[in-house]
Protein backbone atom coordinates (compact mmCIF):
# COMPACT_ATOMS: atom_id res chain seq x y z
CA UNK A 1 0.00 0.00 0.00
CA UNK A 2 2.92 2.31 1.19
CA UNK A 3 6.48 2.70 1.83
CA UNK A 4 8.90 4.20 4.56
CA UNK A 5 9.46 6.74 1.08
CA UNK A 6 5.63 7.57 0.75
CA UNK A 7 5.89 8.84 3.93
CA UNK A 8 8.74 10.40 4.11
CA UNK A 9 7.22 12.41 0.77
CA UNK A 10 4.07 13.05 2.86
CA UNK A 11 6.30 14.78 5.37
CA UNK A 12 7.76 16.94 3.12
CA UNK A 13 4.70 17.84 1.36
CA UNK A 14 2.52 18.60 4.15
CA UNK A 15 5.07 20.43 6.17
CA UNK A 16 4.31 23.55 6.07
CA UNK A 17 0.42 22.68 6.69
CA UNK A 18 0.71 21.06 10.15
CA UNK A 19 1.86 21.53 13.70
CA UNK A 20 5.00 19.41 14.59
CA UNK A 21 3.25 18.48 17.93
CA UNK A 22 5.41 18.00 21.82
CA UNK A 23 7.37 14.53 23.33
CA UNK A 24 6.16 14.38 26.96
CA UNK A 25 7.74 12.34 29.18
CA UNK A 26 5.10 11.14 31.43
CA UNK A 27 6.91 11.41 35.62
CA UNK A 28 5.92 12.68 38.96
CA UNK A 29 2.44 10.82 39.30
CA UNK A 30 0.27 10.03 41.59
CA UNK A 31 -1.21 7.19 40.14
CA UNK A 32 1.09 6.06 37.09
CA UNK A 33 -0.28 3.36 34.89
CA UNK A 34 2.70 1.70 34.42
CA UNK A 35 6.56 1.12 35.92
CA UNK A 36 7.69 1.49 32.51
CA UNK A 37 9.40 5.01 31.39
CA UNK A 38 6.50 6.43 29.33
CA UNK A 39 6.36 8.90 26.72
CA UNK A 40 3.59 10.39 24.87
CA UNK A 41 3.55 12.39 21.68
CA UNK A 42 0.53 14.99 21.97
CA UNK A 43 -1.36 14.98 18.61
CA UNK A 44 -4.18 16.56 20.57
CA UNK A 45 -2.41 19.58 19.89
CA UNK A 46 -2.44 19.19 16.26
CA UNK A 47 -4.24 21.55 14.31
CA UNK A 48 -8.20 20.21 13.96
CA UNK A 49 -7.50 18.26 17.44
CA UNK A 50 -6.41 14.86 15.61
CA UNK A 51 -3.34 13.08 13.73
CA UNK A 52 -5.98 13.07 11.07
CA UNK A 53 -5.05 16.55 9.71
CA UNK A 54 -1.81 15.00 8.66
CA UNK A 55 -3.90 12.22 6.39
CA UNK A 56 -6.12 14.65 5.47
CA UNK A 57 -3.98 16.96 4.15
CA UNK A 58 -1.76 15.06 2.10
CA UNK A 59 -4.24 13.49 0.57
CA UNK A 60 -5.47 17.32 -0.68
CA UNK A 61 -1.95 17.83 -1.84
CA UNK A 62 -1.53 14.73 -3.77
CA UNK A 63 -5.17 15.52 -5.20
CA UNK A 64 -5.31 17.23 -8.90
CA UNK A 65 -6.99 20.87 -7.99
CA UNK A 66 -9.41 20.72 -10.52
CA UNK A 67 -11.39 17.65 -9.58
CA UNK A 68 -12.01 19.73 -6.80
CA UNK A 69 -14.55 21.94 -8.09
CA UNK A 70 -17.55 20.28 -6.56
CA UNK A 71 -15.85 20.02 -3.27
CA UNK A 72 -14.81 16.90 -0.92
CA UNK A 73 -16.76 14.65 0.83
CA UNK A 74 -16.46 12.08 3.67
CA UNK A 75 -17.60 9.52 6.33
CA UNK A 76 -16.31 10.10 10.25
CA UNK A 77 -16.74 9.63 13.50
CA UNK A 78 -15.55 13.23 14.43
CA UNK A 79 -11.52 13.46 13.93
CA UNK A 80 -11.60 12.80 10.05
CA UNK A 81 -13.99 15.09 9.03
CA UNK A 82 -12.34 17.90 11.12
CA UNK A 83 -9.40 17.32 9.24
CA UNK A 84 -11.56 17.11 5.99
CA UNK A 85 -13.75 20.28 6.92
CA UNK A 86 -10.19 22.00 7.40
CA UNK A 87 -8.79 20.52 4.19
CA UNK A 88 -12.02 22.11 2.56
CA UNK A 89 -10.65 25.65 4.06
CA UNK A 90 -7.23 25.19 2.36
CA UNK A 91 -8.38 24.45 -1.23
CA UNK A 92 -11.70 26.80 -0.84
CA UNK A 93 -14.05 24.44 -1.45
CA UNK A 94 -16.87 23.15 0.62
CA UNK A 95 -16.62 20.12 2.42
CA UNK A 96 -19.43 17.62 3.63
CA UNK A 97 -19.27 15.44 6.11
CA UNK A 98 -21.28 12.14 7.43
CA UNK A 99 -21.58 11.64 10.64
CA UNK A 100 -23.19 8.33 12.62
CA UNK A 101 -25.42 9.13 14.98
CA UNK A 102 -23.63 8.14 17.93
CA UNK A 103 -21.08 11.06 17.39
CA UNK A 104 -19.96 12.95 20.05
CA UNK A 105 -21.47 16.70 20.47
CA UNK A 106 -18.11 17.95 20.69
CA UNK A 107 -17.15 16.45 17.75
CA UNK A 108 -20.33 17.96 16.07
CA UNK A 109 -20.08 21.38 17.17
CA UNK A 110 -16.33 21.60 15.91
CA UNK A 111 -17.48 20.74 12.68
CA UNK A 112 -19.99 23.30 12.77
CA UNK A 113 -17.19 26.21 13.29
CA UNK A 114 -14.99 24.62 10.65
CA UNK A 115 -17.92 25.66 8.27
CA UNK A 116 -18.45 21.86 6.96
CA UNK A 117 -21.75 20.43 5.69
CA UNK A 118 -22.77 18.38 8.85
CA UNK A 119 -25.05 15.10 8.13
CA UNK A 120 -26.37 12.40 10.48
CA UNK A 121 -26.67 9.01 8.56
CA UNK A 122 -26.83 6.02 10.76
CA UNK A 123 -26.11 4.33 13.66
CA UNK A 124 -22.59 3.49 12.88
CA UNK A 125 -19.64 4.54 10.85
CA UNK A 126 -20.03 2.01 7.74
CA UNK A 127 -23.62 3.68 7.01
CA UNK A 128 -22.60 7.24 7.53
CA UNK A 129 -19.72 6.08 5.20
CA UNK A 130 -22.47 4.33 2.38
CA UNK A 131 -24.26 8.05 2.49
CA UNK A 132 -21.22 9.98 1.83
CA UNK A 133 -20.13 7.60 -1.07
CA UNK A 134 -23.78 7.95 -2.33
CA UNK A 135 -23.36 11.33 -2.18
CA UNK A 136 -20.02 11.95 -3.92
CA UNK A 137 -21.71 9.61 -7.43
CA UNK A 138 -24.25 12.13 -6.97
CA UNK A 139 -22.65 15.60 -6.62
CA UNK A 140 -19.13 14.78 -8.15
CA UNK A 141 -17.95 15.67 -5.00
CA UNK A 142 -14.00 14.08 -4.15
CA UNK A 143 -14.11 11.47 -1.80
CA UNK A 144 -11.60 11.48 1.18
CA UNK A 145 -11.25 8.02 2.71
CA UNK A 146 -10.40 8.20 6.22
CA UNK A 147 -8.03 4.91 6.34
CA UNK A 148 -8.22 3.05 3.07
CA UNK A 149 -6.37 5.45 0.89
CA UNK A 150 -1.82 5.46 0.27
CA UNK A 151 -2.40 9.61 0.51
CA UNK A 152 -4.08 9.79 4.00
CA UNK A 153 -2.27 6.64 5.42
CA UNK A 154 1.38 7.85 4.34
CA UNK A 155 0.16 11.28 6.05
CA UNK A 156 -0.78 9.83 9.47
CA UNK A 157 2.50 8.04 9.24
CA UNK A 158 4.42 10.98 9.46
CA UNK A 159 3.69 11.31 13.16
CA UNK A 160 6.14 8.00 13.26
CA UNK A 161 9.02 9.97 11.74
CA UNK A 162 8.40 12.60 14.31
CA UNK A 163 8.80 10.14 16.79
CA UNK A 164 11.76 8.20 15.90
CA UNK A 165 13.55 11.80 15.32
CA UNK A 166 12.79 12.68 19.43
CA UNK A 167 12.72 9.62 20.94
CA UNK A 168 14.50 7.08 18.87
CA UNK A 169 15.20 4.75 21.70
CA UNK A 170 11.00 3.49 22.74
CA UNK A 171 10.64 -0.17 22.55
CA UNK A 172 7.00 -0.40 23.05
CA UNK A 173 4.80 1.63 20.39
CA UNK A 174 0.37 1.44 21.75
CA UNK A 175 -1.85 2.69 19.01
CA UNK A 176 -5.21 3.33 19.07
CA UNK A 177 -7.34 1.88 16.34
CA UNK A 178 -10.73 2.50 14.18
CA UNK A 179 -10.53 1.36 10.44
CA UNK A 180 -6.57 1.20 10.87
CA UNK A 181 -4.82 3.95 8.96
CA UNK A 182 -2.36 5.50 11.86
CA UNK A 183 -1.27 2.15 13.29
CA UNK A 184 -0.46 1.10 9.25
CA UNK A 185 1.54 4.69 8.33
CA UNK A 186 3.19 4.52 11.79
CA UNK A 187 3.89 0.58 11.32
CA UNK A 188 5.72 0.88 8.07
CA UNK A 189 8.23 3.84 9.58
CA UNK A 190 8.91 1.76 12.67
CA UNK A 191 9.51 -1.39 11.00
CA UNK A 192 11.46 -0.03 8.58
CA UNK A 193 13.33 1.90 10.47
CA UNK A 194 13.03 -0.05 14.07
CA UNK A 195 12.62 -3.51 13.32
CA UNK A 196 12.94 -4.79 16.62
CA UNK A 197 10.50 -2.37 18.17
CA UNK A 198 6.84 -4.10 18.83
CA UNK A 199 3.87 -2.62 18.44
CA UNK A 200 0.30 -3.32 19.96
CA UNK A 201 -2.62 -2.15 19.04
CA UNK A 202 -5.66 -1.10 20.60
CA UNK A 203 -9.34 -1.19 19.94
CA UNK A 204 -12.65 -1.25 21.94
CA UNK A 205 -14.37 -4.55 23.03
CA UNK A 206 -17.17 -3.60 20.90
CA UNK A 207 -15.42 -2.97 17.45
CA UNK A 208 -12.90 -5.69 18.05
CA UNK A 209 -11.94 -5.36 14.05
CA UNK A 210 -8.08 -5.63 13.22
CA UNK A 211 -8.20 -8.25 17.02
CA UNK A 212 -10.74 -10.22 14.99
CA UNK A 213 -9.23 -10.09 11.38
CA UNK A 214 -6.16 -11.31 12.80
CA UNK A 215 -7.37 -14.13 14.08
CA UNK A 216 -9.00 -15.33 11.58
CA UNK A 217 -5.86 -14.67 9.13
CA UNK A 218 -7.73 -11.98 7.00
CA UNK A 219 -9.92 -8.86 6.84
CA UNK A 220 -13.44 -9.91 8.43
CA UNK A 221 -16.71 -7.81 8.28
CA UNK A 222 -18.13 -7.76 12.39
CA UNK A 223 -21.22 -9.39 12.76
CA UNK A 224 -22.24 -5.81 14.97
CA UNK A 225 -20.30 -3.14 16.04
CA UNK A 226 -21.40 -1.98 19.70
CA UNK A 227 -18.63 0.54 21.21
CA UNK A 228 -20.18 3.96 21.61
CA UNK A 229 -16.62 5.61 20.69
CA UNK A 230 -17.66 6.78 17.56
CA UNK A 231 -14.34 7.19 16.49
CA UNK A 232 -13.15 3.91 16.94
CA UNK A 233 -16.18 2.14 15.38
CA UNK A 234 -15.53 0.39 12.08
CA UNK A 235 -17.11 -2.76 10.63
CA UNK A 236 -14.97 -3.34 8.41
CA UNK A 237 -11.03 -2.61 7.78
CA UNK A 238 -9.58 -2.56 4.25
CA UNK A 239 -7.47 -5.20 2.98
CA UNK A 240 -4.48 -3.82 2.51
CA UNK A 241 -4.55 -2.03 5.97
CA UNK A 242 -4.96 -5.49 7.18
CA UNK A 243 -1.41 -6.56 5.58
CA UNK A 244 0.30 -4.04 7.02
CA UNK A 245 -1.17 -4.78 10.26
CA UNK A 246 -0.20 -8.32 9.62
CA UNK A 247 3.03 -8.34 9.36
CA UNK A 248 4.12 -4.90 11.65
CA UNK A 249 1.86 -5.35 14.60
CA UNK A 250 2.74 -7.38 17.74
CA UNK A 251 -1.11 -8.04 19.35
CA UNK A 252 -4.14 -5.60 19.14
CA UNK A 253 -5.87 -5.86 22.90
CA UNK A 254 -9.27 -5.23 23.80
CA UNK A 255 -10.61 -2.39 26.18
CA UNK A 256 -14.11 -1.60 27.44
CA UNK A 257 -15.84 1.98 26.63
CA UNK A 258 -15.51 2.68 30.44
CA UNK A 259 -11.77 2.08 30.51
CA UNK A 260 -11.42 4.54 28.10
CA UNK A 261 -13.94 6.99 29.53
CA UNK A 262 -11.92 6.46 33.27
CA UNK A 263 -8.23 6.44 31.54
CA UNK A 264 -9.44 10.18 29.54
CA UNK A 265 -10.13 11.44 33.36
CA UNK A 266 -7.10 9.87 34.67
CA UNK A 267 -4.96 12.72 31.82
CA UNK A 268 -6.74 15.39 32.97
CA UNK A 269 -6.44 14.33 36.45
CA UNK A 270 -2.79 13.82 36.55
CA UNK A 271 -1.36 15.98 33.02
CA UNK A 272 -4.21 18.28 32.37
CA UNK A 273 -4.78 16.30 28.82
CA UNK A 274 -8.19 16.57 27.44
CA UNK A 275 -8.23 13.66 25.42
CA UNK A 276 -11.02 11.80 23.77
CA UNK A 277 -11.81 8.19 24.17
CA UNK A 278 -9.60 7.23 21.10
CA UNK A 279 -7.08 9.47 22.58
CA UNK A 280 -7.52 7.33 25.90
CA UNK A 281 -7.23 3.83 24.66
CA UNK A 282 -3.22 3.27 25.15
CA UNK A 283 -3.47 4.67 28.59
CA UNK A 284 -6.39 2.69 29.11
CA UNK A 285 -4.85 -0.97 28.05
CA UNK A 286 -1.66 0.31 30.37
CA UNK A 287 -3.29 0.77 33.13
CA UNK A 288 -5.75 -2.68 32.99
CA UNK A 289 -2.29 -4.72 32.70
CA UNK A 290 -3.59 -6.14 28.78
CA UNK A 291 -0.32 -4.78 27.40
CA UNK A 292 2.60 -6.85 28.77
CA UNK A 293 5.99 -5.04 29.28
CA UNK A 294 9.46 -6.07 30.21
CA UNK A 295 11.23 -4.63 33.03
CA UNK A 296 12.72 -1.35 31.41
CA UNK A 297 10.82 -0.87 27.86
CA UNK A 298 10.23 2.28 27.16
CA UNK A 299 6.72 3.06 26.05
CA UNK A 300 5.39 5.61 23.67
CA UNK A 301 1.98 6.46 22.64
CA UNK A 302 -0.13 8.94 20.96
CA UNK A 303 -2.67 10.74 22.46
CA UNK A 304 -4.28 10.92 19.49
CA UNK A 305 -7.18 13.69 19.62
CA UNK A 306 -8.50 16.22 21.63
CA UNK A 307 -11.77 15.95 23.53
CA UNK A 308 -13.60 17.20 26.90
CA UNK A 309 -14.48 13.45 28.32
CA UNK A 310 -11.84 13.73 30.80
CA UNK A 311 -12.97 17.27 32.39
CA UNK A 312 -16.57 16.42 32.50
CA UNK A 313 -17.30 14.64 36.31
CA UNK A 314 -17.97 10.94 36.67
CA UNK A 315 -22.16 10.48 35.96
Amino acid sequence: MITVEDVEAAARRIAGSIRRTPMLEVTQLLDAPTRNPLWLKLESLQVTGSFKARGATNRLLTADPKTLAHGIVTASGGNHGLAVARAGRLAGVPATVFLPSNVSRIKKDKLAGWGADVRVAGAVWDEADAAARAHAERTGAVYFHPFADPAVVAGQGTAALEILEDLPSADVYIVAIGGGGLIAGMGTVIKARQPHARIVGVEPVGSPTLHDSLAAGHAVRLPKVTTRVATMACGRTDDRIYDIVASAVESVVLVEDDEMLAASRWLWFELGLGADLSAAAAVAALRSGRVKLDEGETVCTLICGAGDEGILPPA
